[in-house]
């Protein structure tokens, strides 16, 4: 028999420091802790950048267009092994060339249900030569950009992208 253990997020001090673990589910409310996550930008040999829509079933930013793929490195788990695994897992892809790009990015958002988002979250960019085959309880759509096209669309209706993309952009000035 097997048994599923919930997937757990590491609790950090203000400076970065772990100070515990909790259930990913429990820690998403109104009132979220401040955890570790890690966004991707998954490019292509061609240039364009993935992006990808959450799925509707997503607890926050349901249906929003967003970068290729976030997540929450397991307590122990090195970043690069955790963006390697929910790569595979939410968009079925094999990662090449990742390199971390915004070391410093943290950020809260308040979704309009009233969760929130409370992450120190590295950003990461990464290549890879496949199309993705996603995962339909993550992502519901995705799409190839060119990284200009994401720029304009981005600044002109910020509403429609997840907020931390929104940001994002902006630091890494693309």
């Amino acid at each position: 028999m097997t048994t599923t253990t919930a997937e757990q997020v590491v609790l950090v001090a203000d400076d970065g420091t772990p100070v515990g673990t909790a259930d990913k589910v429990s820690v998403h409310t109104e009132n979220t802790a401040l955890h570790l996550a890690f966004s991707c930008h998954v490019y292509g040999a061609d240039g364009r950048v993935l992006v990808t829509r959450r799925a509707l079933s997503k607890l926050t930013w349901p249906g929003v267009w967003t970068n290729s793929f976030c997540g929450h490195p397991a307590p122990g788990e090195a970043q690069v092994d955790a963006i390697a695994r929910r790569a595979a897992f939410e968009l079925g892809l094999r990662l090449e060339n990742i390199e971390l790009v915004l070391p410093d990015f943290r950020y809260r958002a308040v979704d309009a249900s009233g969760i929130v988002e409370n992450e120190i979250c590295p950003v990461y960019r990464a290549t890879t030569s496949a199309d993705p085959v996603a995962n339909p309880a993550e992502v519901s759509e995705w799409e190839w950009l060119e990284p200009s096209a994401l720029l304009t669309a981005a600044a002109a209706a910020p509403f429609a992208f997840s907020p931390w993309l929104v940001w994002q952009l902006e630091q890494l000035g693309e």
